[in-house]
């Protein structure tokens, strides 16, 4: 039986996301999802693969692309606005902001703005069916890609998941569904979406615009099973973990996660700056963000994150910063503004780039590090647009450092059987990791400080 080249050049090397894009594009039905080792989401051979190479088209991974969609900035010059700006590390603009939607605020993540935007696809007739991750009680997983056709069912998937999610649950419906669809998604699912409209034509028509949301990496199952154990729950008798609990009198950071225990059928939850920095030490998350070079989904026809800088980052109840790429995103953010729905205003490409000053830093300069290591240990990658430029032996050792913590995370939890245990198996490469960021951080604030001074004799 042949093997599917999304397997053995992607999957089998530790590349995959799982997005599933793969097993719709299969053409002989061979893939179906599974969860690995690691907990997450990847495409297994479950049928007779005829080695056509179809699955591997799609990929995000792919590590030998065409070359005119080699990369996100090749792909943009086919599916956005040719006439559209290009801001350095943005992509494709036409539009940044930073806000909130005045109805949808208080139910969402951050600024509500992706309910807001769904809302006006549907009054508008541009779409009749959303494709978004919602809560699922028919599933032995906690959330799922499903299809939302009102905006009672669009009310459900209005906040942030940190579970792996796949869109093999939904794109076998594109085929079967009246009517056009809007897809959400972060960089790499969407990028899948746009291999396969290049591929597939016709799914630019079925599917017109596509939100992208601005993503810090995907975590393993086993997030979930540590934050579960954190706040003293079985992971196999919890539902609903709901991991961005707004806290409205304090910072945007400082919110919760929590979940309902089955068996005590208490509602448990636990302030994440409690159970410390999730996001920089890379704890619990794909191999294949680490090789992800877009860091504000530049191929969606409107990209929204979370603001990160002042004075934003000190509201609790979470604003957004927005990017339209497409003529009708930045049409629907005009009409929002003029008819009081949003409360947003412009922002320039610096402070949009300050947003996600973390992200790039560690996306773009250190990408070095990880692609080096990538070609030293055989694994074959796609080539990056970012990553070239040497790094200083502080960013070095800071790199080497996450890369550990990501790998030895997933490997400790499989043996442990509680956070407690987790953290105290993890201490020694969590402190040398913590000590090799401050250096970093230090250093990144006297060169800024520096940087002010001269400005300011000039």
């Amino acid at each position: 039986m042949s093997k599917p080249q999304v397997i053995s050049k992607v999957v089998e090397n530790d590349m995959c996301i799982g997005c599933g894009v793969c097993t719709y594009a299969c053409p002989s039905d061979a893939l179906s999802m599974g969860w690995s080792k690691d907990g997450f989401l990847i495409p297994e051979l479950t049928g007779d693969c005829d080695a056509d190479s179809s699955c591997i088209k799609v990929c995000p991974f792919n590590p030998t692309p065409f070359e005119e969609v080699k990369d996100e900035t090749a792909l943009a010059e086919i599916f956005l606005a040719k006439n559209t700006q290009t801001q350095d590390k943005l992509g494709k603009v036409i539009g940044i902001y930073t806000g909130y939607s005045r109805e949808f605020r208080d139910k969402s993540s951050s600024g509500g703005m992706a309910t807001y935007i769904f809302d006006e696809l549907l009054d508008r007739g541009v779409v009749e069916h959303i494709f978004s991750v919602r809560s699922s009680d028919a599933s032995p997983n906690h959330y799922e890609y499903q299809v939302s056709s009102n905006k009672t069912e669009l009310r459900n998937s209005s906040k942030t998941r940190y579970y792996p999610v796949t869109l093999a649950t939904v794109l076998p419906e594109l085929k079967k569904l009246d009517g056009r669809v809007a897809i959400v998604g972060i960089a790499c699912f969407v990028k899948a979406i746009r291999l396969a409209q290049y591929n597939e034509p016709e799914l630019k028509q079925k599917i017109p615009f596509i939100a992208g949301i601005i993503c810090g990496g995907v975590k393993s199952k086993f997030f979930t099973e540590y934050l579960a154990s954190k706040v003293g729950a079985d992971h196999k008798n919890i539902k609903s973990p709901s991991y961005r609990i707004k806290d409205a009198t304090s910072t945007a950071n400082d919110y919760s996660f929590g979940c309902i225990d089955v068996v005590s059928k208490d509602y448990k939850q636990i302030k994440m700056r409690a159970v410390g920095d999730m996001w920089g030490t890379g704890l619990f998350k794909a191999n294949a963000c680490d090789y992800c070079d877009d860091v504000v989904t530049e191929l969606a026809d409107i990209s929204l994150g979370d603001a990160w800088h002042e004075p934003y980052r000190n509201d609790g109840r979470g604003t957004s910063v927005i990017i339209t790429r497409s003529p009708l995103a930045e049409t629907i953010m005009q009409e929002g503004i003029k008819n009081l729905s949003l409360s947003v205003e412009p922002i320039t490409p610096d402070v949009m780039r300050a947003s996600q000053e973390g992200s790039f830093n560690h996306r773009h300069e250190g990408l070095y590090v990880r692609v080096k290591e990538a070609k030293n240990n055989g694994i074959p990658i796609p080539e990056k647009r970012y990553g070239k430029k040497l790094v200083t032996p502080d960013i070095f050792f800071l790199q080497k450092l996450r890369r550990r913590s990501r790998k030895e995370s997933l490997e400790v939890w499989k043996n442990s059987k509680t956070a407690n245990e987790f953290n105290s198996k993890m201490e020694k490469t969590l402190s040398s990791l913590k000590l090799a960021t401050n250096v970093t951080r230090y250093k990144r604030g006297a060169i800024r400080l520096l940087k002010k001074i001269l400005m300011r004799k000039r």
